[in-house]
């Protein structure tokens, strides 16, 4: 079972001056097992902030409301904790690691999730077997982590630590951005791979529907200005992909849903 439940979230970030900026605005969302979900939105909409307040970067102050994952406060948790949970944020930026190689930031993250070290040899097997399956080649586990990467092997490799970690909910944030046709392609093909798993629960955070027609949602929702202002079906993402997010301008401030 694997039910995130985000109910009136308000979070604020500390702008250069000291004075607090509210960005989320009362958000309410509930990404249940086996349910696919994409965040849909323009930029500076917040999606990237409702990400990082779930995954508990200190940058972002939660303000009002609460987050559970099967029931458990995970606002209380260190992120170590919302990890070790379930919880998995693939970052739109990842971080440059100098240093510390593929295998053993992954072999570390593993160790920590799963309360014990995998003995090498199964884990170099399996690094192996997820390589292969995001057709990576073999060498990249010896690189530093995400240090001289392109923007396809660092979504790639987000991708990998999802095969390799197997959270309960995954958060995805504009893992398609930067991507080619055919690096897109095997991206969804590992995140299809993770949907099909028993008791797993996925919030796609994307601009654009071109990921959703490799990686199709069960429900869509349009966030602008803080606030999910809309939600449906897949067609939902077919009329922001012909109509844009204009008309959904007013409607955060004004608290409502367009007609």
């Amino acid at each position: 079972m694997a039910t995130l439940e985000i109910r009136d979230l308000h979070v604020s970030v500390e702008e250069s001056a000291g004075v607090p900026r509210e960005i989320l605005r009362g958000v309410d969302l509930t990404v249940a097992e086996g349910q696919t979900h994409a965040l849909m939105g323009p930029n500076g909409s917040g999606k990237s902030t409702l990400a990082y307040a779930i995954a508990g970067h200190p940058k972002y102050l939660v303000t009002r409301g609460s987050v559970t994952l099967d029931g458990q406060d995970v606002l209380a948790m260190t992120v170590d904790a919302r990890a070790r949970a379930g919880l998995f944020l693939a970052m739109q930026y990842p971080v440059e690691v100098p240093g510390v190689s593929v295998s053993n930031f992954l072999r570390t993250a593993v160790t920590a999730v799963r309360g014990e070290a995998p003995k090498l040899r199964d884990f170099v097997k399996e690094l192996r077997a997820a390589m292969a399956a995001l057709s990576i080649d073999p060498a990249f586990a010896e690189r530093h982590l995400n240090e001289g990467f392109s923007g396809g092997e660092k979504k790639r490799h987000e991708i990998l630590q999802l095969e390799l970690l197997n959270p309960k909910v995954a958060i995805l944030d504009e893992t398609d951005s930067g991507l080619d046709i055919d690096a897109l392609k095997v991206v969804a093909e590992g995140i299809n791979r993770f949907r099909e798993q028993p008791g797993r629960a996925m919030l796609l955070i994307t601009h654009y529907t071109r990921i959703l027609r490799y990686v199709k949602p069960d429900f869509v929702h349009v966030f602008v200005g803080g606030r999910i202002v809309e939600e449906g079906g897949p067609e939902l993402a077919e009329l922001l992909e012909a109509e844009g997010y204009e008309r959904f301008a007013g409607a955060a401030d004004a608290g409502r849903v367009p007609a």
